[in-house]
């Protein structure tokens, strides 16, 4: 996990949209940036239908919010419309970002060994700098902590 104070690494990938979304394209906003294992598994619909419920307090705030996994555009886009998402959903097929962010990990269940995400989330600031680091998240509170967080600013 990478550690509050230090400067976000950039990022452009592909949106559900096929559209190219950049973290520069934030800069001036505190900006969500959430990455998770598998579009439409039980601890992922969780986590986003969470951060949709949530989604009109994070645009009162001026806060967007960026869900990033490995999945491709079209199952992104599947999932956001089974959802109702209405924020971004970023494609990292090749792991690059999900490496960057230090969120792609060996991980161990039932005593398999295998690589995955690392369910990990980012509150960027106005200037690209990581104000607040949550590691291993629960689905369920997370998107809650953080506006606990953003409302004690």
């Amino acid at each position: 996990m990478l550690k509050e104070g230090t400067k976000a690494p950039e990022f452009t990938l592909l949106d559900k949209e096929g559209k190219e979304v950049s973290l520069k394209d934030f800069l001036g906003h505190k900006v969500v940036v959430y990455f998770y294992p598998k579009d439409s598994t039980p601890g992922c619909t969780r986590q986003a239908c969470a951060f949709r419920d949530a989604y009109g307090e994070y645009e009162r705030l001026g806060v967007p919010v960026i869900g990033i996994s490995k999945d491709s555009v079209k199952s992104h886009q599947n999932f956001a419309a089974k959802q109702e998402l209405p924020f971004y959903l970023l494609s990292d097929p090749e792991k690059a970002v999900l490496e960057a962010y230090d969120v792609w990990k060996e991980k161990k269940m039932y005593g398999k060994v295998s690589m995955g995400v690392v369910r990990t989330t980012y509150l960027i600031d106005e200037n690209g700098i990581i104000e607040k680091a949550y590691g291993r998240v629960k689905p369920d509170t997370n998107a809650q902590e953080i506006l606990e967080y953003l409302g004690t600013l």
